[in-house]
């Protein structure tokens, strides 16, 4: 038996989910776990490599990466406006046609290209680039920001789509950006009885409570240029983080519009851990 290795995300959102392993941890998380952090492509691709054994990942990725199971309950999704996932341009959506990506959240590019073609006229022509604001509309007509970055961007005179507020408004659903997957070959490797879907759900629940959003308001906002209201209510409002049956309907619609676009061969079938951890349930 070993500890599990964990890929988490440098971003405001995850803070509230890894509560637990950096706020006075427990025993159980200090013996059983290891943590390394990142961005939401690298997550992946450390589970892909077998680097790591737990990653907050893109959900695009699920379907490029064989073997993993999803943690239940828990996600990084939003029910309406995100805020943190922004396409900016200089011309209306319906006049784009090229869009520098940032393409640290996989997800999100994939999104931007089934909402773009599906409902605004077409494919579109997508190029990668640093997430740069005025580099970006400078090459393409469009730049897509992504997570702490999004959130910050000066936007004043330009054309700016939240696009889980897009898709909302498309789909009539949520749409899901990043889920807790584990390999399952590693579940065989940590210590028996490890309440594995436990631990992770009560550390965004502890994450969660007033005074732990306001201790992150306050550590964040000022690295982010933003008050301390405004990142509680990017939590309160904008973020929601339980894999519930609509965002799994929203998770489904995602996979089959990004298959019929051709950002994914197939649309992955998902396997959540089952509570008890004895068996998995599609």
């Amino acid at each position: 038996m070993r500890a599990l290795k964990i890929s988490a995300i440098s971003f405001l959102n995850t803070a509230p989910l890894m509560w637990d392993f950096l706020h006075e941890p427990s025993q159980e998380i200090r013996e059983n776990f290891e943590i390394e952090y990142t961005v939401p492509s690298q997550c992946a691709q450390a589970l892909r490599d077998g680097k790591a054994d737990i990653g907050i990942i893109p959900v695009i990725t699920t379907a490029t990466i064989p073997d993993l199971v999803v943690l239940p309950h828990v996600a990084i999704a939003a029910l309406n406006k995100v805020w943190s996932i922004q396409l900016i341009s200089r011309k209306p959506i319906e006049q784009i046609r090229t869009v520098a990506v940032d393409t640290s959240s996989r997800t999100s590019v994939g999104l931007t290209q089934v909402l773009l073609t599906k409902f605004f006229g077409g494919h579109r022509e997508l190029t990668p680039l640093p997430p740069v604001l005025g580099p970006m509309l400078d090459c393409c007509d469009a730049g897509l920001l992504i997570g702490d970055r999004a959130m910050m961007a000066k936007t004043e005179g330009l054309y700016h789509y939240d696009l889980a507020e897009l898709w909302r408004a498309k789909t009539g659903l949520p749409f899901v950006f990043a889920v807790w997957a584990v390999r399952k070959a590693a579940l065989a490797e940590m210590k028996p009885g490890l309440d594995l879907a436990g631990i992770f759900r009560r550390s965004r629940d502890h994450g969660l409570t007033d005074a732990s959003v306001s201790e992150i308001a306050r550590d964040w906002a000022p690295k982010m240029g933003l008050s301390e209201a405004q990142v509680i209510s990017y939590f309160r409002d904008n973020i929601h983080y339980e894999l519930d049956a609509e965002c799994r309907k929203g998770l489904d619609l995602y996979f089959k519009l990004a298959a019929e676009c051709g950002v994914i061969e197939k649309a992955p079938a998902l396997e959540i851990m089952d509570e008890s951890q004895s068996c998995l349930a599609g």
